[in-house]
C-alpha cells in the first residue's frame, strides 16, 4: 500500500522527551493505517544520546527510518532533509519533544483520504511543564470560516498543518536557516493552498516552558525574527499579493513582534529598547498604504510602534505588568467564612483562571 502520511521528527538534545513522542505517533494504529505511516527522524547532530536512541528504537520497531546529520544545521534545515527522504503523499513535521494524543493520527488520516487537501489545519494544547493543558488563544479561529484571512490568525507553526508533499515542491516552500523559521513557511504554505481543510480536534500537545526550548531561552537570536518577516514580505512581493492580504498580514507580523520584545524569558530587559527600535524600523519599511492599526490595547501597542515611542512603550508595558500582578493578587487572596473565621476548614482559594 503506498504511503499517505511521513512523520518527519527533527532530533536534538531531547532524551528525556523523545520516546514519548516517537510512541505517540504510530499508539493505537490497525495494520492496515500504519502501513500507510512513515516516520523519518533527523538527528540534527545531537550532542546527547539521542542518536544511539533512534538507532536502537529503530532495531527493535524496524518501522523508523533515521537521517543522521553530520554537523547541527539547526531546526528548518534539519525538517527540510527529513522532506528530502519523504515518500508520503502528505506530510506532517513534529518535534520531537512534543507528543499526539492518541487517535490523532487515525483522525489525520481519515480527513486526508476524505477530502484532499493541499494544506489540514489541526488543533493542539499547550503543556505546560506541571501538567496542565492550555487552549491557544487562536484555536477558536478553527471554528470559524475556513478562509485565509481568517485561518491566518492560527498560530504560525509548521506542526498544526499536514501539507501534500507535492503542494510543497510547486511552490517551492522550504524552510530557511535560523530562528522563527517556522514564520517564511507557514504564511506562505496557507496562501498559497487552494484547498484547505480543517480538523478541529486536538491532534497535538505542544510543549511549553521546557528549559533549553528557543521559547524559553533569552538570546540575540531573537533578532532573527526581523529577517524572517522580511522573508515573507519578499515572498508576497513574489506572488504580487493583493492589499487586504499585505494588510492582514502586517498586521499579524507587528502583533507577534510586540509579543517577543515583551517576553522576559527571550528579550533580556537591556536588549528590549533595541528591539523595538527594530520593529518600529520594520513598521516603516512595510507599512501598507492608508493602514490602520487594530481597535483596543494591541492597536494602541501599533500606534507607539510606528511614532518609534519606546518610552511611551514602555511606560504602557509597566502599567499592564503591575495591574496584572494586582489582579492575580486579587485571584488568590483566601477568603474566610464569616460564621466560622478562626476555622481552618472554612478557608477557600478564590481563582478565575
Amino acid at each position: 500500500m503506498d504511503v499517505l502520511l511521513t512523520v518527519v521528527v527533527p532530533v536534538y538534545a531531547v532524551e528525556g522527551y523523545l520516546y514519548q513522542c516517537l510512541e505517540s505517533i504510530r499508539a493505537g494504529l490497525t495494520a492496515e493505517e500504519n502501513s500507510q505511516v512513515e516516520v523519518i527522524a533527523v538527528d540534527d547532530a545531537s550532542p546527547d544520546a539521542c542518536g544511539a536512541m533512534l538507532d536502537g528504537y529503530a532495531a527493535r520497531h524496524g518501522d523508523l527510518r533515521v537521517l543522521h546529520l553530520s554537523s547541527n544545521v539547526g531546526l528548518g534545515l534539519a525538517r527540510n532533509a527529513g522532506l528530502v527522504e519523504a515518500r508520503g503523499k502528505y506530510v506532517w513535521f513534529v518535534d520531537s519533544d512534543d507528543w499526539l494524543p492518541s487517535g490523532s493520527v487515525r483522525a489525520v488520516l481519515d480527513r486526508l483520504r476524505e477530502t484532499e487537501p493541499d494544506v489540514l489545519l489541526v488543533d493542539h494544547l499547550r503543556v505546560h511543564e506541571n501538567g496542565r493543558l492550555e487552549t491557544d488563544a487562536s484555536s477558536p479561529l478553527l471554528r470559524g470560516p475556513a478562509t485565509c484571512e481568517n485561518l491566518l490568525g492560527v498560530q504560525h507553526t509548521a506542526w498544526n498543518r499536514v501539507m501534500r508533499r507535492d503542494f510543497l515542491t510547486k511552490h517551492d516552500l522550504r524552510f530557511p536557516a535560523g530562528w522563527y523559521e517556522d514564520v517564511p513557511f507557514s504564511t506562505p504554505v496557507l496562501i498559497a493552498a487552494e484547498r484547505v481543510e480543517v480538523l478541529d480536534r486536538v491532534c497535538y500537545h505542544y510543549r511549553v516552558g521546557r528549559f533549553g526550548a528557543i521559547t524559553a531561552t533569552r538570546s540575540e537570536r531573537h533578532f532573527e525574527a526581523f529577517e524572517q518577516w522580511n522573508r515573507v514580505h519578499e515572498w508576497l512581493d513574489g506572488v504580487g499579493a493583493e492589499p487586504w492580504l499585505r494588510t492582514r498580514v502586517f498586521t499579524l507580523m507587528i502583533s507577534h513582534l510586540l509579543v517577543v520584545a515583551g517576553n522576559d524569558a527571550r528579550v533580556h530587559p537591556s536588549r528590549r529598547r533595541s528591539f523595538f527600535r527594530k520593529i518600529a524600523g520594520l513598521y516603516r519599511r512595510h507599512r501598507p498604504e492608508g493602514y490602520q492599526p487594530p481597535a483596543g490595547t494591541p492597536g494602541i501597542k501599533h500606534r507607539l510602534v510606528a511614532m518609534n515611542s519606546y518610552a511611551m512603550y514602555a511606560a504602557l508595558r509597566s502599567g499592564y505588568r503591575i495591574a496584572g500582578l494586582r489582579r492575580r493578587s486579587t485571584e488568590r487572596t483566601p477568603v474566610v467564612s464569616p460564621d466560622l473565621p478562626s476555622a481552618p476548614q472554612a478557608v477557600q482559594t478564590t481563582s478565575l483562571r
